[in-house]
């Protein structure tokens, strides 16, 4: 039997990811799909040979019998979509970041927890392949007890979608794009080390309303630290990502995966011979690995990760950190 999803807006994760991959998996149909862009919905629809297709999402709620909706609209509007879907009766998958505040990722929470559904968000640096390593390496103290994580993503520019640079439908820049990914999967790696203090500094070279570069230090519960930098702005040669662990014993790192530590003063390299598949394939993994998660949570067969609890805790700590960039002072949590 295979696992009916419905997709509410078809623009580039939707296209890229999301339809490519569900098509291929066994388990899972595509049953409708919806998009507010008629000839968009016309295009894609037809591409993918989906018969099911609504301009408007309400109207795909009240006649489509999909078990579970994938919600991929700018972030100003996945509340009101999530809410809907869950009161609906159906299971939902929220694209990063659940909202855009944490009031507003509460109000989803609550409405999961009346509706008995549930909600998963894409935190797919998690199911990257390498991360997935990485966390085993970590669980099994190979490299010793972590104290500090440092982690990097730039880009050279930022989505091509326009909403991304509205504070009003994005709820903030590069720290809700691209932070809050980099930050889940730090404090993941850390068994979600409670967070006690932030400190960051914003920059808007080529922005008006949101930031474009945040640089910043969080403190964690067990004398741990994670320093970040993220931007889509920052002049370099190609667009970078990295994160470097430090444990009492040894270091790790991704983007490739490698890891290292003395034993007896002898080097020991325990990165696998795997560590330089391309990037671009384990971006497309690490999706499919997520869309496999939570078809097998709908069903009941998988647990959830990345879930509403996770993301909340994740939006309290977007405010610190946005709070700490306005006041240019450290917030204690």
């Amino acid at each position: 039997m295979k696992t009916k999803i419905a997709i509410i807006d078809l623009g580039g994760i939707a296209q890229l990811v999301h339809l490519p991959i569900l098509q291929k998996l066994n388990n899972a149909e595509v049953s409708a799909v919806s998009e507010i862009n008629k000839s968009r919905l016309n295009s894609v629809a037809g591409k993918f040979e989906i018969k099911n297709k609504y301009i408007d999402y309400k109207e795909l709620l009240k006649n489509d019998d999909s078990e579970a909706v994938i919600i991929a609209t700018p972030t100003g509007t996945h509340r009101d979509i999530a809410v809907d879907v869950l009161k609906a009766g159906k299971h939902v998958l929220i694209e990063k970041p659940v909202a855009t505040s944490l009031s507003e990722a509460e109000d989803i929470k609550r409405a999961s927890i009346n509706a008995g559904k549930t909600v998963m968000v894409g935190m797919n640096m998690r199911y990257r392949p390498d991360a997935m390593m990485l966390k085993s390496l970590l669980s099994n103290k190979e490299i010793g007890e972590i104290f500090y994580i440092r982690a990097s993503w730039l880009r050279k520019r930022s989505s091509s979608e326009k909403w991304f640079m509205k504070k009003g439908e994005a709820g903030g820049g590069v720290l809700m794009d691209l932070g809050i990914l980099l930050l889940d999967l730090s404090i993941w790696l850390l068994n979600y080390a409670d967070v006690t203090g932030v400190s960051i500094k914003n920059f808007k070279h080529r922005t008006k309303t949101v930031e474009d570069s945040s640089v910043g230090l969080i403190r964690l519960k067990g004398n741990k630290l994670i320093n970040f930098e993220v931007s889509w702005s920052l002049f370099s040669e190609k667009d970078d990502l990295y994160l470097d662990v430090f444990g009492t014993h040894g270091t790790a790192h991704l983007n490739p995966l490698r890891a290292y530590k003395l034993r007896n003063g002898i080097k020991v390299d325990y990165s696998p011979f795997s560590s330089t598949t391309v990037s671009k394939n384990l971006y497309k993994k690490s999706y499919e690995n997520e869309l496999k998660h939570f078809i097998g949570t709908v069903n009941g067969n998988l647990g959830i990760t990345s879930s509403i609890d996770s993301a909340v805790h994740r939006m309290r700590l977007l405010e610190a950190l946005y709070e700490s960039a306005n006041t240019n002072a450290e917030v204690k949590l």
